[in-house]
């Protein structure tokens, strides 16, 4: 079956441990997520979820891989718009890899369909997450306030 597939990857000046703990602390996440955390207990198996600021659950599935300072993959459904859920879940994977003064961080978030509404919305998506979550890390504030701002002038 063709899949869909899109690839992220960023170098952001952190530790291994900072950045794992900004990826799986869901009060941490609201800083540089618009506001979302997600919730799980971050062990292969365990349930997932990403809610909004407001607590409606954004999307749902289950952490497959949790390998502390290197690898978390997490399979999930989007629940907020029926537009954008499958009948197939999609499958995130975040690798982190230590460089001498950074850590780089690749995403990997593909679905088992060609094409994908999900993955496309996606591929604009993470790029606001990550540029804020490097921005955080790096400097103690984020990049940019709204993910989806009225007008870019």
């Amino acid at each position: 079956m063709a899949k869909s597939t899109c690839v992220y990857v960023s170098y952001i000046r952190t530790t291994p441990e900072k950045l794992w703990s900004a990826l799986t602390d869901g009060e941490f996440m609201k800083q540089y997520w618009f506001g979302a955390h997600g919730e799980s207990r971050w062990t292969a198996g365990s349930p997932w979820k990403l809610l909004s600021g407001d607590g409606k659950v954004l999307t749902s599935g289950e952490i497959v891989e949790a390998t502390p300072l290197k690898r978390l993959i997490i399979r999930w459904t989007h629940e907020n718009s029926p537009a954008l859920k499958d009948d197939v879940p999609s499958l995130l994977t975040m690798e982190l890899e230590p460089f001498p003064s950074a850590v780089k961080l690749t995403l990997t978030h593909s679905i088992e369909r060609e094409p994908s509404k999900l993955i496309e919305e996606v591929s604009k998506g993470w790029p606001l997450v990550i540029s804020n979550l490097k921005s955080f890390l790096e400097t103690g504030s984020i990049a940019l306030e709204d993910p989806y701002p009225q007008s870019c002038a």
